[in-house]
């Protein structure tokens, strides 16, 4: 009896404070495609590098090797990309492709837990509808991984989710493995706008840290309360058999506390919804006192004002190219904000769509304006370093950066084939591949992957 409740104990201790990769697993399979060699293309690999005239092999889901005149086996699949352009999969960093589906209706609302102001026991996935038709959308603008996040109405929204762009059945086959989860945190208007002409907290900025601060305080005491308990729980175990003393009982789990101790210990990553200089340099003080990391501003209108600030600290900036001020906080946007905060040295900026439509589809075009404008005001932005907005960058700041988000050997074979120039109006992806498969052909239409539900519908309709 001793013995199961001390396994029992143990069992509950490595829940206290984190999630294993048992609670709702991945169970992507990794799709499966012959030896491919793209020949001849114009490759910007996500390193900084571009090789005109270039190959990219892929081989068993990975990238085997990129260069010049690659030797490939005879039955390799050999595709000619003369005058077009070959990339790594775009990563959108900022969606809520599956919990705020389309078509629009309430009952796909899924998005925002507006319970309370603070919430960060839910789970995006929770709520993802794979069916959602703007999965194949943004697959047709050439992205292969999301990052699907909560929304902004809460001061702490849950824990994102990193999935690749298969059609599925479940959530769980579309689940990044090993990805770490985040946490979407939000600042600024929205959360008092949200709770406060309900009659409840917050109703200012001031009320919005308040919340945050006593969300960690908690969760403070709670990583102590088990830290006590497992030191307790030792001692007791280090007695035995010679002690018939019962075993000290666990503090009683607590889902939301949970989460944020799995983000002071650095597991979780933070991603905060947040639009002004001021909020943002607040947020930072916010988690120097509680020994987190913010991993990325999103929106970050003003991430300008503190570029070099946000290089230092090793912040990302996950960026729009041109939208503004629709409201107030996001009123002091300029168009050249994106190459501003990708200027500094370790500057990490990103492209995002916050989009279930248009914006996803077109990642690239953003790229395009963010560079022009960058361009215009004397900056050298050539085009395999903008690439890095919308792959690489996202990449590092989702923690996958070592298995996807460039063109190199050992990594998934995640591509896309431009008909032309990526940061030109008229880019269309021509053939996107994951793990090496090709997943999306648009000289093929009848081949292209669609959700369940546009089945029976029009094939104007069901068309990316």
């Amino acid at each position: 009896m001793r013995l199961l409740l001390l396994g029992s104990s143990l069992a509950l201790a490595a829940c206290a404070t984190t999630v294993n990769a048992s609670t709702y697993p991945s169970t992507y399979q990794p799709l499966s495609g012959p030896p491919t060699v793209i020949r001849n293309a114009i490759v910007l690999t996500g390193t900084g590098e571009r090789i005109d005239g270039g190959d990219v092999l892929m081989m068993n889901g990975k990238i085997v090797a990129v260069g010049r005149n690659l030797a490939v086996a005879p039955d390799a699949t050999v595709i000619d990309a003369r005058d077009r352009w070959v990339t790594p999969g775009l990563i959108d960093v900022h969606s809520h492709l599956g919990v705020n589906a389309v078509p629009y209706t309430d009952a796909l609302r899924d998005t925002n837990e507006e319970s309370d102001p603070v919430t960060p026991n839910v789970w995006a996935e929770h709520s993802i509808w794979p069916q959602d038709p703007g999965f194949q959308a943004a697959l047709a603008g050439g992205v292969t991984t999301l990052q699907v996040l909560p929304g902004s109405a809460n001061l702490i929204g849950g824990r994102s989710v990193i999935v690749r762009n298969v059609p599925a059945v479940s959530y769980q086959a579309m689940k990044f493995p090993g990805a770490p989860h985040g946490l979407k945190m939000t600042c600024g208007e929205n959360p008092k706008r949200t709770y406060g002409g309900r009659d409840r907290a917050p109703k200012t900025r001031m009320g919005n840290i308040a919340g945050y601060r006593q969300a960690f305080a908690d969760a403070q005491d709670y990583r102590e309360q088990w830290r006590r308990y497992e030191s307790e729980r030792q001692v007791h175990a280090a007695k035995r058999p010679v002690t018939d003393a019962q075993p000290p009982s666990p503090p009683q789990r607590d889902l939301r506390l949970e989460t944020l101790v799995g983000v002071m210990k650095g597991e979780i990553l933070v991603h905060v919804h947040c639009y002004r200089a001021d909020d943002m340099v607040t947020m930072l003080d916010l988690a120097d006192e509680f020994g987190f990391k913010v991993t990325a501003f999103h929106h970050a209108v003003e991430a300008y004002k503190i570029a070099e600030l946000l290089a230092e600290r090793g912040v990302c900036g996950a960026l729009w190219a041109d939208w503004w001020g629709f409201k107030m906080e996001a009123y002091d946007g300029i168009q050249e904000n994106l190459a501003l905060v990708d200027h500094p040295a370790n500057g990490c900026a990103m492209l995002h769509s916050d989009s279930e439509t248009d914006g996803v589809q077109r990642l690239n075009q953003e790229a395009a304006k963010a560079m022009a404008r960058g361009v215009r005001m004397g900056l050298d932005i050539p085009r395999e370093r903008a690439v890095r907005w919308m792959t690489a960058n996202p990449a590092r700041a989702l923690g996958i950066a070592d298995r996807t988000g460039t063109l190199e050997a050992g990594k998934m074979a995640d591509v896309v084939i431009w008909n032309g120039d990526p940061f030109s109006a008229y880019a269309l992806a021509d053939q996107v591949f994951m793990d090496g498969a090709l997943v999306f052909d648009r000289g093929q239409p009848v081949a292209r992957p669609r959700s369940d539900f546009m089945l029976g519908q029009p094939t104007s309709a069901a068309a990316p």
